[in-house]
């Protein structure tokens, strides 16, 4: 089975605190990883979830206040000072990569690795990035600066050959990519093999949506539909409720309804304030909106997608 996983190096809301670190997440998809947010510390995260730097190519910023890129500096300067080889690209908004930019030439002047900058722009919505097997996309997000959520989205996966009916057939090894590919086998006698005896099915494609910072909005759930498993800022409890819209952030509640709404099956919830000292009962809420499976997350978690 193939990897699809997030690892939770950080679920803290503003500040560093004893229990939680700044926002920074690290997906995992096939052995290459990708960054979404990078607060304070994150380097250190990944160091203790044994995540290699090394494999880091692609990191992706929701927003520009400080506990979701203050980490970034850092963090490239330890890859410069590995001497990474292979290209680092942040995709970030223009403010961002000027910042950054400047930054790590004061920092560290040339990196070894090439450091690419792709620039987004407030309200963007569609495919950034695609590879052979993911596609990565960006959605608005409604906080008190521009913001945008990611959607990680596996692309179908080829039909499994069985090679029990592959070797009873006598279909020919340059032949089975196009069996994997749904093909039927046409027999050197005419016959043909309907390609559903050849193979079987693949695992379901999945997908990962990051929605934080946001306020409660119905857009938010639009833009997820149908995503599998949905990361929801859920900053405040339904106690605080009346702090979450005019300080640009959700209850747990909210990122319930908003889940519910989008139809996911899991629920991630992050982006936690630093006066509560547990998060259940933030589960509790949000379970009253949503019946699929809810996380709180934690550092150090890594959550299997698949």
């Amino acid at each position: 089975m193939s990897k699809f996983a997030v690892n939770i190096l950080g679920c803290g809301s503003a500040v560093p605190t004893l229990r939680h670190q700044p926002s920074a997440q690290v997906i995992d998809h096939r052995d290459r990883l990708f960054m979404v947010d990078c607060g304070e510390g994150a380097q250190l995260q990944m160091r203790r979830m044994r995540l290699k730097f090394s494999r880091l190519n692609h990191i992706f910023l929701s927003h520009l206040h400080g506990d979701h890129f203050l980490g970034l500096p850092g963090l490239l300067s330890t890859m410069a000072l590995h001497e990474k080889g292979s290209a680092v690209t942040v995709h970030t908004f223009r403010e961002g990569a000027e910042l950054l930019g400047s930054m790590m030439r004061f920092i560290c002047g040339d990196t070894p690795f090439e450091l690419n900058f792709h620039i987004l722009s407030p309200g963007q919505h569609g495919v950034i990035y695609e590879d052979d097997s993911l596609t990565v996309e960006c959605f608005p997000l409604y906080h008190r600066v521009p913001t945008l959520g990611y959607i990680f989205r596996e692309k179908p996966k080829p039909r499994h050959v069985r090679g029990d009916m592959i070797r009873f057939h006598g279909v020919p090894h340059y032949k089975v990519p196009e069996i994997k590919a749904g093909a039927d086998f046409i027999t050197p006698e005419g016959k043909t093999i309907a390609n559903a005896l050849l193979t079987s099915a693949p695992e379901p494609a999945m997908s990962y949506a990051y929605c934080s910072d946001t306020i409660f909005d119905p857009r938010v759930a639009r833009a997820v539909a149908g995503v599998d498993t949905i990361y929801h800022e859920a900053t405040y409890a339904e106690a605080d409720a009346a702090k979450a819209r005019p300080r640009g952030h959700s209850t747990a509640a909210q990122a319930g309804k908003t889940a519910a709404q989008a139809g996911a099956r899991r629920l991630i919830l992050g982006h936690f304030s630093k006066r509560y000292l547990t998060e259940e009962p933030m589960i509790h809420e949000a379970a009253q909106f949503f019946s699929g499976e809810i996380t709180a997350a934690d550092e150090g978690m890594k959550i299997n997608l698949l």
